[in-house]
């Protein structure tokens, strides 16, 4: 998605696989400029993967809820064409789904990488499968989708949004992408203008809660 045509100015198995090792710094919430709470989890595909394992590597996460229509809207299209363009630049994309066993978008691990697979979302490194919820909580993950970005030092640079159009309608400017405006600000070693925008989706349905 090019940025020019706008000016920007601004259960029990799953969950004993799904274990998470976390430090104490990963339950304060995440600071823009800060170290990215780290994390490590046993991905959809069974490997045991920490945040820690892709040090000098930029790291973009997405949170995820099949079921959500602003997902489902997002992965169209769009949210392919930023992975593939993520990829062709060296970045890690991690996909994190936090819906608790029963709520709306809470899938099997089989499931998640059937559903990547059918939608042509090729480009996703990792699949972690937080029913418990701890990473998202650690990263204050409210919404579907919710993107952030780590840079190379594993300092946490975006989060926010993927665009500022939660429901674009025909005649609308065309949608400013929060998301990819950051990362390519990250990946050419620049300040990101925006790094705190408000995300909009479905609400992260966390264990626990209404």
């Amino acid at each position: 998605m090019a940025i020019s045509r706008r000016t920007f100015t601004l259960t029990a198995s799953l969950l004993a696989a799904t274990a998470l090792s976390f430090g104490a710094a990963a339950h304060a919430q995440p600071v823009i400029g800060e170290r990215a709470p780290d994390f490590t989890a046993t991905t959809a595909t069974g490997e045991t993967v920490s945040l820690a394992d892709f040090a000098g590597q930029t790291v973009m996460l997405e949170w995820t809820n099949h079921d959500c229509p602003f997902v489902v809207r997002h992965y169209q299209g769009n949210m392919q064409a930023l992975q593939d363009e993520a990829a062709e630049n060296g970045v890690v994309w991690i996909q994190v789904i936090s819906s608790a066993p029963g709520e709306q978008g809470y899938v099997s691990a089989e499931r998640a990488l059937a559903l990547n697979e059918e939608r042509g979302a090729s480009n996703v490194a990792h699949v972690f499968m937080d029913a418990p919820g701890i990473i998202g909580r650690a990263y204050d993950a409210r919404t579907t989708p919710q993107m952030y970005v780590i840079d190379s030092e594993g300092t946490l640079r975006y989060n926010g949004g993927i665009d500022d159009q939660p429901r674009p309608r025909a005649g609308d400017p065309d949608p400013i992408p929060y998301a990819q405006i950051a990362l390519n600000a990250v990946l050419a070693g620049e300040a990101v203008e925006m790094p705190e925008t408000q995300p909009y989706g479905c609400n992260v349905k966390y264990v626990d809660e209404a």
